[in-house]
């Protein structure tokens, strides 16, 4: 803003395009300094340099996971619990009350697109923090005991609009669910895999869910990505053991 300020004064005050310059220039410093004060880069946008206004990010991460706790029709204190308890480690006691509150006065009410969020969050977040902002919210659906049916659509919705490919989506959903194949399905390969072939999934997942790709974020989104990891070396100890590895 007070770059436009310094040009008019600059071209009017010192008769010219030099004048304009400078004021160009001393408005520019004046941005940066104010912008210092009033905005802030969010460590939840994976290490991007795009600056927002406080709170924008959890407030769409929040409404996304309205999204989830409401999709069956029932809202548990379990999953209550669970989003509180991810926003006070990530954010701090006073910055996460200070979402919800706003949450509750201005978001709470009005009609929520998952569409329209995740185009808002998608460009701002890297594909590692947009995994794992996945697996909170598939961890939000198992707070109450089971992620049900409609809890998945949901799910499978945003990660689509997060752009998530299929064979993650169905990698991280199966960290949720037991099934015979499910080791499998967290290392994308089939079960009819050679042994090389799964030696080299679980190289590939070890590196994709490494807790050092989010070393840059909060103790939640570190936890998260924890236990993605732990998850894939679980799944590669129970194919080890199954064919004598």
């Amino acid at each position: 803003m007070f770059k436009l300020v310094g040009i008019v004064a600059g071209f009017f005050v010192f008769k010219g395009f030099l004048g304009a310059f400078i004021g160009f220039f001393i408005g520019s410093i004046i941005d940066r300094m104010l912008g210092t004060k009033i905005q802030f880069q969010s460590s939840g946008f994976g290490g991007q340099t795009r600056s927002v206004s406080p709170g924008d990010f959890e407030l769409n991460l929040l409404s996304l996971a309205s999204l989830v706790i409401k999709a069956d029709g029932k809202i548990t204190q379990n999953e209550l619990d669970f989003v509180r308890k991810y926003f006070v480690q990530a954010y701090g006691k006073e910055r996460a009350n200070a979402t919800f509150r706003t949450f509750n006065q201005v978001v709470k009410n009005r009609e929520i697109s998952a569409e329209r969020v995740c185009d808002f969050i998608r460009p701002r977040l890297s594909y590692e923090v947009r995994l794992q902002v996945l697996h909170f919210l598939f961890n939000i659906g198992q707070a109450d005991g089971h992620v049900s049916d409609a809890e998945l659509n949901v799910l499978l919705r945003i990660a689509r609009n997060l752009r998530i490919n299929k064979s993650d989506f169905e990698s991280i959903k199966a960290m949720f669910f037991q099934s015979a194949d499910n080791a499998y399905k967290i290392l994308e390969i089939e079960k009819s895999a050679t042994d090389d072939e799964v030696k080299k999934a679980y190289r590939k997942m070890a590196k994709k869910y490494h807790p050092d790709k989010l070393q840059h974020m909060d103790e939640a989104y570190q936890k998260g990505a924890q236990e993605k990891f732990t998850k894939v070396q679980e799944a590669y100890e129970r194919i080890q053991k199954e064919r004598g590895l």
